[in-house]
């Protein structure tokens, strides 16, 4: 788990940093409230961890629908417009003199 973790909050806060935020703000004050029988802080805690994961769920769904729309674009054009180069042929060369 210790190789694993740094590397899955790192890929987390650099992808979504706000929505990681809400997440880790609000895991720690559900465990404060949980461990220190504060029903209120659990509950707020809880909720704002809900409320982060439907926020990155939100921008999920509206970057795949942004990615649908956007055309493709072509950079290369489909078929080469210069003529194929002649083929080498594989005989010795002599140098010149």
């Amino acid at each position: 788990m210790n190789a694993l973790g740094p590397r899955f909050w790192k890929l987390a806060y650099r992808k979504e940093p706000i929505s990681s935020f809400i997440v880790t703000v609000g895991a720690v004050d559900a465990v404060i409230g949980g461990v220190g029988e504060r029903w209120s802080l659990l509950t707020f805690g809880l909720m704002m961890v809900m409320l982060a994961l439907c926020l990155r769920w939100w921008q999920s769904q509206r970057r795949q629908t942004e990615l649908a729309e956007q055309p493709v674009t072509h950079y290369l054009p489909s078929s080469p417009s210069r003529p194929p180069l002649p083929m080498l042929s594989t005989s010795k060369r002599h140098p010149h003199r």
